[in-house]
């Protein structure tokens, strides 16, 4: 098996030396590239093609928001995990939005970090438990996108099983690989999940996965 690439994005030096050992310490996992900011590691991704992007969201010339953008309209198939000081719910979901699929505040432990990456190589979602619990509260809070009845019971078992899958970090084409069905059966199945559950956006669908225990935290 050949070995995870990794490409690490932060201005800070001293950051960037940390995620390097900490990636390092795992026998499978190898940094294939450094960025100093935003642009670079774009360009970096672009050139290196890693199997997960570790980017900080403050970087100079470019965001780490605005780079998650660009990485994933380049490389769809690319694990971004983000990382920040920043515990506002309106970023988490920003960050949610342009693709990323893990979210580590730098308070969280370089333990969380590796448990990061471990999950989005596996196309999991990863949150640390105080951005879990955000993104949770975030969920519940929204009367207007609450289900009257209870979920699971509103989906078929394929469409229970399609949901992990989506919550998960696949596209439709690859949840269409994996149940060999067609693309657009995938498609039809995710439009009536997403209205049974009166959700309209991935956000809201990772956070009614998270709810019912579908996706790692």
């Amino acid at each position: 098996m050949s070995a995870i690439g990794i490409l690490i994005a932060d201005d800070h030096d001293v950051v960037r030396r940390g995620m390097r050992a900490l990636i390092e310490s795992q026998s499978e996992w190898r940094v294939t590239g450094e960025a100093v900011n935003g642009r670079e590691a774009v360009q970096l991704a672009k050139q290196l093609k890693p199997d997960v992007v570790i980017l900080d969201i403050n970087m100079p010339e470019l965001s780490g928001l605005e780079a998650t953008r660009q990485i994933m309209k380049a490389l769809p198939r690319t694990q971004i995990i983000i990382l920040s000081v920043n515990e506002s719910e309106d970023v988490i979901r920003e960050v949610l939005d342009a693709g990323a699929r893990g979210y580590v505040l730098k308070t969280d432990t370089g333990r969380d970090l590796v448990a990061a990456v471990g999950a989005v190589i596996k196309h999991k979602s990863f949150f640390t438990t105080k951005v879990a619990e955000m993104v949770l509260g975030g969920y519940l809070d929204r009367k207007s996108h609450a289900v009257s009845i209870e979920p699971r019971n509103a989906l078929t078992m394929r469409e229970r099983e399609i949901l992990q899958l989506l919550a998960e970090g696949l596209t439709n084409k690859e949840v269409a690989a994996k149940l060999g069905i067609s693309p657009k059966t995938a498609e039809a199945h995710r439009v009536n999940i997403m209205n049974k559950l009166n959700v309209h956006s991935i956000v809201e669908l990772l956070r009614f996965a998270m709810r019912n225990n579908l996706i790692t935290l």
